[in-house]
C-alpha cells in the first residue's frame, strides 16, 4: 500500500508539472514560430548599434530557442524512464530483501547450481533447463533480473511457451539452435542460431527452441529481466490442466477421441 501511494502521489505531480510545462511550451512555440516570420524584437532592436550587438543579440534568441526544444528532449526522456521503471519488478525500498531465518554472509549472494549444466546434453531427458530465479536464488528478490540454462539433447525441443513476467534474451554457448517466436498478429518468426548468437523473445509472446542436430546437443544461457520471468508451457497447460474435452475438441476442429489421447499422454 505504501508503493502504491507513493506512486499516486507522484503521478499527481507529474501531471502538474506537465501541464505548466505544456503552458511554457505553448509561450515558447509562439515566440519560435514569429521569429521564423520574420517578427522583430522590438524592445532590443534599440540597443542594435554595431554588429558586435547583432551577434549577442543572436546568440540571446538562440539560447531561447534551444532551452524550450530542449525542455521538449528533456521531458520525453524522463517519461521514458518513468514509464520503463514500472515495468519490471516491484522497487524495494533497501539494497536486497533477506528472507526470514537466512544467515546473512557472503554466500547469500552466491549460487552454483549452474556449474553442471553449462556444456553436454542432459542426462536421460532430451531437453532440461536449470534456473536460477528468485525460487532457486533468494538473493535476486527484488532485483529485476534471473538467468536459466537449456541443455538440448540431439533433437531435443523446448516446446512452445510463453514468460508472463518479462521479456527472454537468449545466447547459444554450444552447438546451434532453430528458434522462433509468434507475434499478436499471428506471423511466425524463425532463425538459426550458433554459439555465440542471441536472440530476444519480447514478454508474453509464444516461442520456441530446437535442437535439429542429430549427433550433436546444443546448450544456451536465457537472461530475464525479472526474478521470477514465469513459464507458460502451451501443451501441458492445454492437454494437462483439466480444460473441458469437449470445449478443446471444438476449439482444435477435432474430434474428442484425438483430444483424449492427448490428454492422456499429459495425465502422468
Amino acid at each position: 500500500m505504501a508503493y502504491r501511494s507513493i506512486m499516486f502521489h507522484l503521478d499527481l505531480r507529474l501531471i502538474s508539472s506537465f501541464r505548466g510545462v505544456h503552458s511554457w511550451w505553448k509561450d515558447c512555440r509562439y515566440s519560435i514560430e514569429n521569429d521564423k516570420a520574420g517578427d522583430v524584437d522590438y524592445k532590443r532592436s534599440d540597443t542594435i548599434n554595431t554588429p558586435a550587438d547583432f551577434t549577442v543579440y543572436l546568440q540571446e534568441q538562440m539560447a531561447s530557442f534551444n532551452a524550450c526544444y530542449g525542455l521538449v528532449l528533456l521531458i520525453g526522456v524522463v517519461s521514458t524512464l518513468f514509464i520503463s521503471g514500472h515495468s519490471g519488478d516491484p522497487e524495494i525500498m533497501k539494497d536486497f530483501i533477506v528472507p526470514n531465518g537466512t544467515l546473512l554472509d557472503s554466500g547469500f549472494f552466491l549460487h552454483r547450481d549452474l556449474r553442471n549444466s553449462l556444456r553436454g546434453a542432459p542426462k536421460d531427458v532430451p531437453f532440461k533447463v536449470t534456473k536460477a530465479s528468485s525460487i532457486e536464488f533468494p538473493a535476486l528478490e527484488g532485483q529485476s533480473v534471473s538467468l536459466a540454462v537449456l541443455q538440448f539433447a540431439p533433437g531435443g525441443v523446448n516446446a512452445p511457451h510463453t514468460h508472463p513476467r518479462s521479456a527472454e534474451l537468449l545466447l547459444v554457448v554450444q552447438g546451434w539452435l532453430k528458434v522462433g517466436l509468434v507475434d499478436s498478429t499471428n506471423k511466425l518468426f524463425v532463425q538459426f542460431l550458433q554459439a555465440g548468437d542471441m536472440f530476444v523473445f519480447p514478454k508474453g509472446l509464444v516461442h520456441f527452441q530446437i535442437n535439429l542436430d542429430a549427433k550433436y546437443p546444443a546448450v544456451a544461457i536465457s537472461a530475464f529481466g525479472g526474478a521470477n520471468a514465469g513459464t507458460i508451457p502451451l501443451p501441458s497447460t492445454l492437454f494437462g490442466s483439466g480444460i473441458d474435452i469437449d470445449l478443446l475438441a471444438k476449439s482444435f476442429k477435432t474430434d474428442t477421441d484425438t483430444i483424449e489421447d492427448i490428454v492422456s499422454a499429459f495425465a502422468g
